[in-house]
């Protein structure tokens, strides 16, 4: 019951030192996350808390086994630690800082890609498999173990709908915050097709909004997904040429606009959402 991130995950955390990186481990950890490394150059060698700390990621995951990472980078380091965990064999790699150059989440997305690396972000606020693990910023309070697959583009509305759900006792098998930037490491028609391949996802919504592209891919994908799609795209009042929230959401044409995603969701076979409360509803009846 969980997409890419399960109890098995190893996970290495890349540039969380100090204060900062001990709070995060430790909530992590409380998730049920299994963290063996930290990354932190020029401090190899040393212990933070119960993890040791290595000055590269290879050097981790040699002496750990480390197959997944959550990488706290800022923005201009984000694109080499992409680089050096897909080098390192990572599978899972997951990085929160905003505002990364888009030219460097270009060439750090496709590095990772052509290296089997699934990338969430930049820009997120992280990925949970409810009971089993967790990385980024999913409180473990807003989510339960169960069958409802969860993606969004927004950090708030994807926690907030996981938190709903969980509240109405309707389980998740697993929550991604695919990341706010224009582009992204792994595209929702990607994890879809990631869901629709996991045998206990019995459905999955989807949390879009205004700006790009990405709807329009995924519906093509909505069209032959052999379980229930629900869909709900957020800013339908939102001016034109005008960013809401974060780079992604921009509207730049016609298509960008929340009515015209909804529309092409729609005739994939999509179920149309417009409001937390019908995206709750959709998932009981399919959990």
């Amino acid at each position: 019951m969980a997409v890419v991130l399960d109890r098995d995950a190893r996970v290495v955390a890349v540039a969380a030192t100090g204060a900062y990186g001990r709070a995060q481990i430790e909530f992590m950890q409380s998730a049920g996350t299994n963290v063996v490394a930290m990354v932190a150059l020029g401090r190899g060698g040393q212990q933070q808390g119960a993890v040791p700390v290595f000055d590269t990621v290879a050097q981790a995951v040699a002496e750990t086994d480390a197959n997944a990472a959550m990488i706290y980078a800022p923005a201009p380091g984000v694109r080499s630690a992409l680089i050096e965990c897909a080098d390192a064999g990572i599978g899972l790699a997951v990085a929160a800082a905003e505002y990364v150059p888009l030219h460097d989440t270009l060439y750090a997305v496709a590095y990772a890609r052509e290296r089997g690396m699934h990338v969430v972000g930049p820009n997120t606020a992280g990925m949970a498999s409810p009971g089993q693990a967790m990385l980024g910023a999913v409180n473990p309070s807003f989510t339960r173990p169960g069958k409802i697959g969860l993606m969004g583009r927004s950090g708030t509305l994807t926690l907030v709908i996981a938190r709903l759900l969980s509240q109405a006792g309707i389980g998740q098998s697993s929550v991604i915050h695919i990341g706010g930037d224009s582009v992204i490491g792994t595209n929702p028609d990607q994890w879809l097709e990631l869901f629709d391949q996991d045998e206990e996802t019995s459905a999955v919504i989807y949390l879009g909004e205004i700006g790009g592209l990405k709807e329009f891919v995924l519906a093509e994908r909505v069209s032959s997904a052999g379980k229930p799609v629900a869909s709900l795209i957020v800013g339908r009042n939102a001016p034109a040429q005008k960013q809401m929230g974060h780079a992604g959401a921009l509207i730049g044409s016609d298509r960008e606009t929340a009515s015209a995603k909804q529309d092409a969701m729609r005739e994939a076979g999509a179920t149309i959402c417009n409001s937390p409360d019908a995206v709750v509803e959709f998932a009981r009846a399919h959990q």
